[in-house]
């Protein structure tokens, strides 16, 4: 459009951009939306939430949020190895043993050892002994870990075929974080949507790493491809939960793939047109889960999340928090629910049965 001389406010206002000297930090905008809120209090329907950590909590201050929240049972991911690990487990256990389960912990010492499937193999078996209803394997496989000559160890190397098929075996689910969000491996500056949680967390971001998302994500899914025996949870939506599209074609070629949804709710909850049809799709495969410490207010924000239509509203997260966004509800009917919240995770753990 040609323009004038003539002075235009109009052309003006439009155009005005602004520098501040306001910190990132410093600025918490509140919404000016008037909406409805539903606080769901309690889920529908009793809750297990198949992803936690809770090694460092006192059970009975969690059993204590649960009953509150009508959470069912909680399983434990512990973050320890060997003996740490054992009494972490025993610990919970003992405390309630109908209302916390256990997932171990990939060891990785003596990877170099000649041996070290057999090895592991044998500790899967001191973790089922103690009651564990799974084994995860970490982000570290892949990203960081390396074997004798230096060398990144592939997810997909044959030398831990014997492990997973052992899992296979003994009826051991093996969860897999692999890989990170799809802004951790993208550079840390004004146009990563994540900036200030990688700011808060620098040691988070893979943007340098000599392999790919996508690369990593293929390797464990030649991985589970191989052993069509066991199953496997992907947790945080198989870190592909930006992705949706990316993510249901990874679940139909892998027919042993479940995932659960902890920690994603910021990312479903902003594309809940999709979200919403993903869950339906795929309702007999997905997992409820948290990923973030006990507290009334994490667990009723999923709730809300998933049962009612509430537009714009905080995701639950830890204080840095994952991008600047709200989120909006799944509305989700109640046969989704019922599986989500309790009877897919019932399938993983015949101890509850």
């Amino acid at each position: 459009m040609k323009k004038t001389d003539l002075n235009d406010k109009f052309v003006d206002m439009v155009t005005a951009t602004a520098e501040v000297d306001l910190r990132l930090s410093d600025f918490r905008p509140r919404s000016s939306l008037a909406l409805d809120e539903h606080a769901v209090l309690k889920p529908k329907y009793p809750a297990i939430d198949y992803h936690n950590h809770l090694d460092s909590t006192e059970p009975r201050d969690v059993l204590a949020i649960m009953d509150r929240c009508g959470v069912e049972h909680v399983v434990n991911i512990t973050m320890q190895v060997g003996q740490a690990a054992l009494e972490t487990m025993d610990r919970f256990h003992r405390a309630a043993p109908g209302r916390f389960s256990s997932i171990g912990w990939m060891d990785w010492n003596g990877v170099d050892r000649s041996d070290f499937a057999e090895v592991t193999i044998d500790r899967l078996k001191r973790l089922v002994d103690h009651g564990a209803c799974g084994i995860k394997f970490w982000k570290d496989l892949g990203l960081t870990l390396r074997d004798a000559n230096g060398s990144l160890l592939r997810i997909d190397d044959e030398r831990f075929a014997p492990i997973f098929a052992a899992c296979g075996e003994l009826g051991l689910p093996v969860m897999f974080h692999t890989a990170d969000p799809t802004a951790f491996f993208q550079p840390i500056d004004e146009c990563n949507e994540r900036y200030e949680e990688l700011a808060a967390h620098p040691d988070w971001s893979f943007h340098d790493s000599p392999v790919s998302k996508r690369e990593l994500l293929e390797q464990r899914n030649r991985v589970i491809a191989r052993h069509p025996e066991v199953t496997f949870v992907g947790a945080h939506c198989a870190e592909s939960s930006e992705d949706l599209r990316f993510l249901a074609q990874q679940l139909d070629a892998l027919p042993n793939l479940q995932v659960d949804i902890s920690a994603r709710t910021p990312e479903l909850g902003r594309q809940p047109y999709s979200a919403r049809e993903f869950f339906l799709k795929y309702a007999d495969r997905i997992l409820f889960g948290t990923d973030l410490l006990p507290d009334d207010a994490m667990y009723r924000l999923y709730f809300r999340f998933l049962e009612t239509a509430d537009e714009y509203f905080e995701y639950p997260s830890h204080a840095s928090r994952q991008g600047r966004w709200n989120i909006y509800g799944l509305y989700l009917p109640d046969d989704v629910l019922r599986k989500v919240y309790r009877e897919n995770a019932l399938k993983l753990m015949p101890h509850l049965r």
